[in-house]
């Protein structure tokens, strides 16, 4: 996970666009040396989120050139994009501009209540999105019961029938959370892979900088079960 540094006009920005994509490389760097099977890069220093329609233009257009300079780095490494908070619609028209192979998407399937509102379900216009763009190649991984919310609206539906409904509804696949960010899913959800962020980070804290002795501890560990 590549957390890039807060963007302009929001609370916390404070560095330039290059220092914004330099930091971003210099992370991508560090997975790539230790091969790393993907990355996603994300606007999370954006704090406090905002929804797809108080998007401004300039989110859009510094997370795509952020992206496309990780991609340049990581060569054949899978990248992909979430912009925060449910900006699905950018996540792919930036994807597909920078040259990356997925998207994070939130609210895919049943609505929910976030730290930033209530969010409806979004996979129908997404999709229809994704093909009038030509993007069809840009893969969407769905969060499920996604971390941070209320899903009280939807306490009746279970994670196994959500994950039914979005691959009925065409999500590529599905993205399993703990609670909140830096906590482990129930194991017993999850099948194929992990998606590693706060772990990787000094103290394991996700806003903070990347520690690379953590990062070879796991994957010496990895490796020693194979």
């Amino acid at each position: 996970m590549i957390h890039v540094k807060s963007l302009p006009r929001t609370p916390r920005h404070s560095l330039s666009l290059q220092q914004l994509i330099d930091n971003a490389c210099e992370e991508a760097a560090v997975y790539k040396k230790h091969s790393i099977d993907g990355v996603i890069i994300e606007n999370m220093h954006d704090l406090p989120y905002v929804t797809a329609d108080k998007c401004t233009p300039e989110v859009v257009a510094v997370m795509t050139r952020v992206c496309r300079e990780v991609k340049q780095v990581m060569g054949d490494t899978p990248c992909g994009v979430q912009i925060l908070a449910a900006m699905n619609k950018e996540a792919i028209a930036t994807a597909f501009a920078a040259g990356l192979q997925f998207i994070r998407c939130e609210s895919y399937v049943y609505s929910h209540i976030a730290d930033e509102g209530f969010m409806n379900a979004c996979s129908g216009d997404l999709l229809r999105y994704r093909k009038a763009i030509g993007a069809e190649d840009i893969l969407v991984f769905a969060d499920i019961k996604k971390k941070h919310c209320s899903h009280a609206v939807t306490n009746d539906i279970d994670i196994k029938q959500t994950a039914e409904a979005a691959k009925f509804f065409l999500a590529d696949g599905v993205i399993v959370t703990g609670l909140k960010t830096g906590h482990a899913p129930n194991f017993s959800d999850v099948e194929q892979a992990l998606i590693i962020g706060s772990y990787f980070k000094k103290n394991g804290v996700w806003s903070n900088d990347l520690d690379e002795e953590r990062m070879k501890r796991l994957f010496d560990k990895l490796n020693s079960l194979q």
